[in-house]
């Protein structure tokens, strides 16, 4: 401290008016214990303690009004001076657990009985904190996530922060302590986690006790006088340059003393008895001032500082929020095929294609759950309308046997609330979601709200679209595109009438076993209408998710996940060199992950890029290894394994659709590819890895080559499920046609690895084995390995 500082400080504290009775019953206490502390010294000390005690008295007696108005506080100020006339010395001697010595007053607890005030330590800008605080972050259960902080005091005194988790009840789950991560910024960190991770399914038995864990959780910091480290470093100077070296040490041994029998320490007896015999070698004179300093320093007492410190002046945060969410809202993996190609086949006869059922798809289902997905998504498998059908490939004008888009949905046989007859029945569409659920998959359906001219819709509620000056109801259009097999929804006549049936829709196929809904374009509706539905549905049903299939601005994004869509589609696809993947992959496992969940799809029926396109197996690889690593949630539409990469001409999308025909597919070409085991085994990778795959613990790792990425996930060992600290390294080839070396930066301490062992690593696709330090050497190619996943071994 500055000789400014120095004189500044006393002069407040002179001119600091009495707190007794904030601090009346504690002081009592202190009293009660200083008067017995106080017979076996000096009659000096006894007669200075007599003067304290009086003083006390006298301010009990005139200040009850005040000690009733503050009684809450009453408890936790365990600090203030109780005298207005009292002497220093007095007051000093009245707080010091030591006899004999003058103890210094502790920074106290500062109640905060309003929003906005401060406490003792500053605490500021916690992050995640998006629009006020409005809307929560959201979480899985048991996802590993950061939160962040500036906490500070006046002047050079020394800080600590504290992360506490409390569940919706209020009982408090785990105690963390934050790191600084920049002094200069005040900046502190941790790594958190609410409840446990879980694989229970919504038809579990064991999911009622999940269930009970979702829900506002909350994260409380809290900020703390660092005594212990304060007066070490000062102490550790005074004692080398041999300046005022017994009041450093005696101020020492007062607060060991001190600290041994402070409750908030969370001390068991031994730990208590450790530092109380520190604090008497401390306040020993008969050693040497190396050896008492040396008492106060052992590796025992820095441990007990790390894990149950002393916690001055402690001070809280106002509560931040999470919104828990149930498992498979963050950690997923989704597998998507059209029931009707499933058990398609040629009538020989015929030569006709014969389309398949649900009872046939039962062997999608059993394809999913071989290649390790624990998500199937449909797409909309209600009757599909005949005005206006699309043929092949998007093609205005449909041929007798094309089958029709199944997005153009409705027709005279029914429509959202109706199983395609074609498909079968509601009976065997809840056979098929049992099935599902016996081999540990859950169903998602895709919902588009939207109509083909023959939706019942159009006659029972014309008011629910939009009709032109010449009286036809206007069909989709994206000027100069043109759906004329679509007509789109309008809101501003009926929006309630529009929910109360879409609630209806919802919750009669959630009642056929589907717990998960894909909302096609769900960004060309009012946010409003989502945000009133999804909450009338997940009230009666809040293990239900939705996945947003939106391509649009980031406002709009933002808005669809504050109003519940659990995961959305996104831009994955076309981000293909390193930098465009370096890029995305921070923003999707950065703040953004606290709202929206990027699902990485490689391609979708949709979707077919420039980069699938043109790199054949390895390119399939490669995209398919930074979906699985790169992001919690990823996705498959069937066919990846069958390498189907031809483009529609002029169209980033597959040629011969299956949006629009049925396809036919020889499922036993996929061992010629390896892509389905591949597959299998990221999948395999992600469940034995669980603790790593959150939205907020990707790191990047420094490489040269323009052609090799290389990413890092790592969860602490207080967060796993076993208790040991995980790290997976994922370095990738992104060259579908070239092999690449390069040499992969890896900060050992940054992973908790000891840079005198260095890491043993495993390849998880292959087995081979490896030593890494610091700079190590990768060698990929297309036709060997386009990537490592590597985990740390030891």
């Amino acid at each position: 401290m500055t000789e400014i500082e120095t004189t500044s400080a006393t002069a407040a504290t002179k001119n600091t008016r009495s707190t007794a009775a904030a601090t009346a019953s504690r002081t009592t206490r202190s009293r009660r214990s200083t008067e017995k502390t106080t017979a076996k010294t000096t009659d000096k000390s006894a007669a200075a303690t007599t003067a304290a005690n009086a003083t006390t008295t006298a301010a009990k007696a005139t200040s009850r009004r005040t000690a009733a108005k503050s009684a809450r506080s009453t408890t936790r100020s365990a600090a203030k001076s109780t005298a207005r006339t009292a002497t220093k010395a007095a007051a000093k001697t009245a707080l010091s657990p030591i006899p004999g010595l003058v103890g210094e007053a502790p920074a106290p607890t500062i109640p905060v009985t309003e929003p906005g005030q401060f406490g003792r330590v500053n605490i500021l800008d916690i992050t995640p904190n998006e629009e006020r605080g409005i809307y929560p972050a959201r979480v899985e259960l048991g996802e590993t996530f950061e939160v962040t902080a500036q906490v500070f005091i006046e002047g050079r005194t020394k800080v600590g922060a504290t992360a506490v988790v409390r569940t919706p009840r209020g009982k408090e789950t785990a105690r963390r302590a934050m790191t600084c991560v920049n002094p200069g910024l005040d900046r502190w960190t941790v790594e958190l986690a609410c409840g446990e991770r879980s694989d229970a399914k919504p038809w579990d038995a064991d999911f009622a006790a999940v269930k009970r864990q979702l829900g506002l959780w909350t994260v409380t910091v809290e900020g703390w006088e660092d005594t212990y480290r304060s007066w070490l470093h000062d102490a550790e100077i005074k004692v080398k340059t041999g300046d005022d070296v017994e009041n450093a040490l005696d101020s020492g041994a007062e607060l060991l003393a001190r600290w041994a029998v402070t409750k908030d320490a969370r001390l068991n007896a031994a730990e208590r008895n450790l530092l109380k015999e520190a604090a008497a070698k401390v306040a020993d004179r008969a050693l040497s001032p190396t050896d008492r300093l040396a008492a106060a320093t052992t590796d025992e007492i820095r441990a007990l500082h790390e894990t149950n410190p002393l916690r001055d002046g402690l001070s809280e945060s106002a509560p931040q929020r999470f919104k828990v969410e149930r498992p498979k809202s963050s950690f997923a993996a989704w597998y998507q095929f059209f029931p009707r190609s499933e058990g398609a086949y040629v009538d020989p006869a015929t030569h006709k294609i014969v389309q398949g059922t649900l009872k046939t798809a039962v062997s999608g289902l059993e394809r999913a759950k071989a290649e390790g997905f624990d998500i199937v998504y449909l797409p909309p498998i209600f009757p599909i309308g005949t005005t206006n059908r699309k043929g092949k490939d998007n093609a205005l004008v449909a041929g007798p046997d094309d089958p029709g888009s199944p997005f153009g949905i409705g027709s005279a046989l029914g429509g959202h609330d109706t199983v395609d007859p074609l498909l079968g029945t509601m009976d065997d569409f809840k056979a098929f979601t049992a099935r599902a659920h016996e081999l540990g998959l859950e169903i998602a359906l895709d919902f588009a709200l939207q109509c083909s001219p023959d939706h019942p819709w159009v006659k029972e509620h014309p008011n629910w679209f939009r009709t032109k000056p010449d009286g036809t109801i206007a069909f989709a259009e994206n000027p100069p595109k043109k759906y004329q097999d679509i007509y789109p929804i309008d809101f501003n006549a009926d929006m309630p009438g529009i929910e109360k049936e879409v609630e209806r829709i919802m919750n009669l196929w959630i009642e056929a076993g589907v717990t998960i809904f894909r909302v096609d374009n769900p960004h060309t509706k009012p946010v409003r209408f989502w945000q009133d539905v999804i909450a009338a549905v997940t009230r009666r049903h809040p293990e239900v998710l939705f996945l947003a299939e939106a391509f649009t601005r980031p406002g709009m994004m933002r808005a669809l996940s504050y109003v519940g869509f659990t995961q959305s589609h996104c831009y994955f696809p076309w981000r293909n060199t390193k930098e465009e993947l370096s890029e995305y992959l921070l923003e999707t496992n950065g703040e953004d992950g606290y709202y929206q969940h990027n699902t990485f799809w490689p391609t979708t029926p949709d979707i077919l890029t420039a980069y699938i396109r043109d790199n054949g197996i390895a390119g399939h690889a490669v995209r398919a290894v930074l979906a699985a690593m790169g992001s919690p949630s990823w996705g498959i539409y069937n066919g990846y394994e069958l390498i189907e990469n031809q483009q529609r001409p002029g169209f980033e999308e597959q040629r011969d659709n299956e949006k629009y025909e049925v396809k036919v597919r020889d499922w036993r070409r996929a061992d010629k590819y390896g892509i389905a085991e591949l597959l299998t085994s990221l999948n395999r990778i992600r469940r034995e890895h669980a603790d790593l795959f959150s939205y907020h613990n990707l790191t990047l790792l420094p490489t040269h080559d323009e052609n090799i990425i290389a990413f890092a996930r790592h969860t602490p060992a207080e967060l796993t499920a076993n208790g040991k600290a995980d790290t997976l390294i994922v370095v990738v080839n992104l060259d579908g046609h070239n092999a690449h070396q390069d040499e992969v930066h890896l900060e050992l301490t940054d992973f908790g690895i000891d840079p005198d062992k260095g890491a043993h690593l495993r390849d998880e696709l292959t087995g081979r084995e490896f030593d890494w330090h610091w700079d190590n050497f990768v060698s990929l190619a297309p036709w060997a390995d386009v990537a490592h996943v590597l985990t740390v071994v030891r």
